[in-house]
């Protein structure tokens, strides 16, 4: 599994456009060589390649789905690093899809957590602690939304966390439960093992629809989705 490379405690990620993270980042993919992180960009007919052979389901009955179209409709499924500055510079564009295509696209957000962003696994563990109580959605918001307070901290970001389930009107010792609770951390290793399995080796990384989609800009993201519409 790859690791990213970590920025000094406290720094802040540099302004730089949207098309500019897709193009280097869900372009093509992360391999780590001797713990660092090389970006490739794959060359894929029409911006798709084929998803990785394995048995894996790229969505299962517990993933979380940020928008639901019913059956038949397009399925957009993301492996994400909530501490993953792309991800965050992506998470726009998605929110702007899911509400450009509501009720014809399928949204699912499913982890993974890079071992070298100190909090991402944490930070994981506390959506999936909040989808517990049916706040997914509002912890995986306000995760991206203020990435740049919490994240690469060599501090632990538990009351952080824990600030935002107050925020959400949480139940706190619930909340506090599930992230104890080993079946939440399991829950999310799922996740990675699955994304493992299906080639992931960096984030954000898309498939649409079964296969991995390599946008090189928002307008192209759409283009992409409008072919999968077209096409179902």
């Amino acid at each position: 599994m790859s690791t990213a490379p970590r920025p000094a405690p406290g720094r802040r990620r540099r302004p730089g456009t949207l098309s500019r993270v897709l193009t280097v980042v869900a372009g093509g993919f992360l391999a780590a060589v001797a713990a660092l992180v090389v970006v490739t960009v794959v060359a894929g007919g029409g911006g798709r390649t084929p998803a990785a052979q394995a048995d894996v389901p790229l969505v299962r009955e517990d993933s979380h789905h940020l928008s639901d179209a019913g059956p038949g409709a397009p399925v957009l499924v993301g492996f994400l690093d909530l501490e993953c500055e792309a991800c965050a510079e992506v998470y726009p564009t998605v929110e702007e899809l899911r509400a450009e295509y509501d009720g014809r696209l399928t949204v699912v957000a499913r982890y993974f957590p890079l071992p070298g962003h100190p909090s991402s696994e944490t930070a994981a563990v506390v959506v999936e602690a909040a989808a517990g109580q049916g706040a997914f959605e509002g912890m995986y918001r306000r995760m991206y939304e203020t990435q740049e307070r919490w994240s690469h901290r060599e501090a632990s970001q538990a009351d952080v966390f824990r600030g935002f389930a107050a925020d959400l009107g949480l139940d706190l010792p619930t909340y506090d439960a599930a992230v104890a609770d080993p079946a939440t951390l399991q829950r999310v290793g799922q996740d990675l093992m699955d994304g493992q399995a299906l080639g992931v080796q960096g984030t954000p990384t898309f498939f649409l629809d079964g296969q991995r989609i390599e946008p090189t800009s928002p307008d192209h993201f759409r283009e992409l989705v409008d072919q999968a519409l077209a096409a179902d």
